[in-house]
């Protein structure tokens, strides 16, 4: 019979591991910054439709 190979939580330990650390040395951004500035840009391209539309 095959043997079952019960390496789940083994393989996934060091990936949780990794993900578990915070890396201090990149920006950091608060979600309230990132929906402002997505809100912004979403704001810009409808208005940029406006004034310059694609189609004549």
């Amino acid at each position: 019979m095959a043997k079952k190979n019960d390496s789940g939580f083994q393989s996934s330990a060091g990936l949780m591991r990794y993900f578990d650390t915070e890396n201090e040395k990149g920006i950091r951004v608060s979600p309230r910054t990132v929906i402002g500035i997505a809100i912004g840009l979403i704001a810009i391209v409808l208005l940029l439709e406006v004034l310059y539309p694609l189609s004549a």
